[in-house]
């Protein structure tokens, strides 16, 4: 079931959630309702891709350790292979006008479909006024350059002093970790790159675009491995294929250093969430029970939304280079929010078509 699903479910987190609620607790019956948002929100909680990790929860529910294993693997493969099938193209092809024109009509809807998933999600994320002045104040840390984990956290401590405030007669004890990003990394050899993913994949809170702000830190300002239209290529190849955005690393990693590297990237993105939905799963019940864990998620969240839009504005100014990209962005961003139910794999593939024609006729 779980490899039917990685290779099913386009459109993103938001979509894979849906998707699965509906195979395990609508059509297999395997948890009850409550049990999927208690394993939902105990993804939220922990970094890694959220729909990735939901997959290994209900795994673990359903047959244990193995489960947990089986099914992260099942999600995770069928898209891993098609992203390292794609990457191979793109090395081999990717300076041939059809591919150029490919790219050219995918990255605007790549754009469009970051915009519609920030707006959506920040109706969610944005509960109340202080949150909406904890999310300004995390984007502004992102517009002048502070780290992407620095940004999380300094989102997470303003929701938690609010949240503080509001508990009486309790004392609270809080302890954070402050990870020292890897220096001095001078070649893309395989163990540095499994490193860095291992890194990124630890990192990362949110939606799985928030990814974007880590590798383009890391991969493209850090260690300039890669260039910034390589990344956004890396973007729509996550979304032209089904399961984890995630495995936009699998097209890295090959950019970098063939069928090695890409082994080595997905393997080291993935590690982490598999360890910390090992380490969650026995404490969902007190995890989903504390206003503290709580009130931390929902900062977290809130500045994952800022890093997005940064992100997003950055990326936008490398796909959106005439008229006509900008077009085909705001038609893509109409129809999105007209039509909520559309598979964006509809459009990517459309504005592939167009990108290449394009470049065939002229």
């Amino acid at each position: 079931m779980f490899l039917k699903l990685g290779t099913t479910a386009f459109g993103g987190p938001a979509a894979h959630i849906a998707m699965l609620q509906q195979e395990v607790v609508e059509w297999r019956g395997w948890i009850s309702q409550d049990e999927f948002l208690d394993h939902l929100g105990a993804s939220n909680l922990i970094p890694g891709p959220t729909s990735t990790e939901l997959v290994m929860h209900i795994g673990r529910k359903r047959g244990g350790w193995l489960g947990l294993v089986v099914a992260g693997t099942c999600f995770i493969l069928p898209a891993a292979v098609m992203a390292g099938i794609i990457a191979w193209a793109y090395v081999r092809y990717g300076k041939l006008p059809a591919v150029s024109g490919l790219l050219y009509g995918v990255k605007p809807v790549v754009i469009a479909i970051i915009l519609q998933a920030i707006w959506k999600l920040g109706r969610t994320a944005v509960k109340n006024g202080w949150l909406a002045i904890a999310g300004v104040i995390a984007l502004g840390l992102s517009i002048v350059g502070v780290a992407p984990l620095l940004v999380l956290a300094a989102g997470a401590l303003l929701a938690l002093a609010m949240e503080l405030k509001q508990i009486r007669g309790k004392n609270a004890l809080l302890g954070f970790v402050t990870v020292t990003p890897a220096t001095g990394v001078a070649t893309a050899g395989l163990w540095p790159i499994f490193l860095v993913f291992v890194k990124i994949g630890a990192m990362v809170f949110g939606s799985g675009y928030v990814l974007l702000a880590f590798l383009r830190a890391d991969l493209v300002e850090r260690l300039g491995w890669v260039t910034q239209q390589q990344l956004l290529d890396a973007v729509a190849v996550g979304q032209i294929t089904p399961g984890p955005v995630f495995t936009m690393a699998t097209f890295l990693g090959f950019v970098l250093r063939g069928t090695s590297g890409a082994v080595a990237a997905t393997v080291g993105i993935f590690v982490p969430a598999f360890v910390f939905v090992a380490i969650s799963a026995p404490l969902i019940p007190r995890i989903r029970a504390s206003r503290v864990a709580g009130a931390a998620l929902d900062g977290i969240n809130v500045a994952s939304l800022a890093l997005m839009a940064v992100v997003t504005w950055q990326l936008g100014r490398s796909a959106l280079v005439d008229a006509t990209t900008a077009a085909v962005a705001l038609v893509s961003l109409v129809a999105l929010f007209v039509f909520p139910q559309l598979n964006s794999a509809w459009l990517i593939a459309g504005a592939g078509l167009l990108g290449a024609a394009r470049y065939v006729v002229t």
